[in-house]
C-alpha cells in the first residue's frame, strides 16, 4: 500500500442548518408523512412506520426510536439531538444538509442510505449498518463507533474527528479523501485493504502494521 505524505486531503463542507420557527408536533408517523418546520420533543416512536416520510426544516430532540421504521425517509435540513434507539429501520434513507447531534443508537440499519453534509457529533453508536451507503461531505465528530459496518459503502470527504472506532470493517468499500488522523483508537477488523483513498497517521499506520502484515501474509519475527 503507498503511503502519500505530500497530498492534501480535501475537506468534507459541512450542512449549514438555520431551522426556521418551529411548530411543536405531538403525533405520531404514518407512511409518505410530510413534516415541514416542525419540532417533534420528547416523544416516544418505538416501533412506529415511518416509511418513506419527508422532514424538512425540522428538530427532533431527545424521541426514542426503539424499531422505528423509517425506510427510504428523508431528513433534509434538519437536526437530530439525543435521539434514542435499537433497531432502528433507515434503510436506503437520505440524510443531506442534516446534524445528528449526542444520538445513543444500537444496531441502526443504514445500508444503502445517502448522506451528503451531514455532521455526527457525540453520543455512541454500537453495530451501525452503513453497508453499500454512500457518504459525501460527512464528519464524525467526538463520537464513539463501536463494529461499524462500511462494506461495500462509498466514502468521499469524510473526516473522522476526535472520535473512537472499534471493529471497523472496511471490506470493499470505496474510499475518496477519508481522513483518518483525528481518530484517537482506530481498530480495524476487516477490510484493511481497502484503506486505498484515505490518509491515516503515521502513529496509526504502526498500530496498524500487525493487520497490514497478518492481511499480506507477513510474519513478523524478533
Amino acid at each position: 500500500m503507498a503511503v502519500t505524505r505530500k497530498k492534501k486531503v480535501a475537506g468534507a463542507r459541512r450542512p449549514e442548518v438555520r431551522l426556521p420557527a418551529l411548530e411543536a408536533y405531538g403525533g405520531g408517523l404514518a407512511p409518505d408523512g410530510d413534516y415541514d418546520g416542525l419540532e417533534l420533543a420528547g416523544l416516544d416512536l418505538t416501533g412506529q412506520s415511518g416509511e418513506g416520510a419527508r422532514f424538512l426544516d425540522c428538530a427532533l430532540r431527545e424521541c426514542g426510536l426503539d424499531g422505528t421504521r423509517l425506510t427510504g425517509a428523508r431528513f433534509l435540513d434538519s437536526v437530530l439531538t439525543g435521539v434514542r434507539g435499537v433497531g432502528t429501520e433507515l434503510a436506503g434513507a437520505q440524510l443531506r444538509d442534516v446534524e445528528l447531534v449526542e444520538a445513543r443508537l444500537g444496531g441502526a440499519q443504514l445500508h444503502g442510505a445517502v448522506l451528503e453534509r451531514v455532521v455526527v457529533r457525540g453520543g455512541k453508536s454500537d453495530y451501525l449498518n452503513l453497508r453499500a451507503a454512500k457518504l459525501k461531505d460527512v464528519v464524525f465528530e467526538g463520537c464513539v463507533l463501536s463494529e461499524p459496518d462500511f462494506g461495500g459503502a462509498v466514502l468521499e470527504r469524510v473526516e473522522f474527528v476526535d472520535c473512537v472506532l472499534t471493529g471497523v470493517d472496511f471490506t470493499g468499500a470505496r474510499l475518496t479523501d477519508v481522513d483518518l488522523r483525528g481518530v484517537q483508537r482506530l481498530e480495524i477488523a476487516r477490510g484493511v485493504e481497502s484503506l486505498a483513498g484515505a490518509v491515516i497517521s503515521a502513529a496509526q499506520l504502526l498500530d496498524l502494521a500487525p493487520v497490514l502484515a497478518a492481511r499480506l501474509g507477513v510474519r513478523v519475527e524478533d
